[in-house]
């Protein structure tokens, strides 16, 4: 848990470091320097969308197994949480897609 806290830490703390150079460079009169920010909003929605479900599908995976191995019968109703996860990433993907289409 302490890794994925850290993980985060570091991503937010690259955010805000993106956010206060292209707040530099908008002062200075440079125009195209809000021109990467789609760029970067879609890449932040795939990428912690991605995390987020890669890390949400190895623990429910892990209890799905589990669950499983005891009663054989669970299998549909595991399968329905793994598919709700998988969910998120499309999502994330969808969002990508609309922040660099302008919507």
């Amino acid at each position: 848990m302490r890794k994925i806290l850290t993980l985060a830490f570091l991503i937010s703390a690259l955010g805000v470091l993106v956010g206060l150079v292209q707040a530099v460079l908008a002062q200075a009169g440079q125009a195209a320097a809000r021109a990467g920010d789609p760029m970067i909003g879609a890449g932040l929605a795939i990428g912690l969308a991605g995390c987020g479900a890669g890390i949400g599908m190895g623990t429910a995976s892990a209890a799905a197994i589990g669950a499983i191995a005891e009663k054989p019968e669970m299998f549909s109703k595991t399968l329905i949480f793994i598919v709700f996860i998988e969910a998120i990433a499309i999502y994330g993907l969808v969002i990508s897609f609309m922040i660099l289409m302008g919507a």
